[in-house]
């Protein structure tokens, strides 16, 4: 039986922490703060061996997304101007929107799914989809889809 190459997204505080230690022996190496893989994983506390074991496996999620559409689900309340708050954070973050779909509001909230090209020239997505979290009432957002 052939294994298949899946993906997963998950939340940074659901990833075990020696995972989360090897990005950073990457990015200490890959940014020349460290002169070698063994400075980088003495920095960080984990040992060559694990880094070697998962360093291609393991990446923040924007290293791995550009050039994809991203469609994203959440609820935001009904508020004048927040729609447009929302597709702000996009634009700041030099993604290009492709559709928006929003329910009616039912209690004072929409559902809302936005699909998101992300392009070489956009930020990192996670601060984007963050920036959505943080941004008072809009809640639940979820990544639906990666194309």
């Amino acid at each position: 039986m052939r294994e298949k190459s899946g993906y997963f997204v998950v939340r940074q505080k659901a990833v075990p922490e020696v995972l989360l230690k090897v990005v950073e022996a990457k990015r200490l190496v890959e940014s020349g703060k460290a002169g070698s893989v063994q400075e980088a994983v003495d920095e960080v506390g984990i040992s060559r061996s694990s880094f070697y074991k998962y360093k291609e496996d393991i990446f923040p999620f924007y290293e791995n997304s550009q050039g994809t559409t991203i469609t994203l689900t959440f609820q935001m309340d009904d508020e004048t101007g927040l729609l447009s708050d929302v597709l702000k954070i996009v634009a700041d973050c030099g993604a290009n929107i492709l559709t928006i779909h929003q329910s009616i509001p039912i209690n004072g909230v929409a559902s809302l799914s936005l699909s998101v090209q992300v392009l070489p020239t956009t930020g990192d997505v996670s601060e984007m989809i963050e920036a959505m979290e943080g941004k008072m009432g809009v809640h639940n957002v979820k990544i639906l889809a990666r194309e």
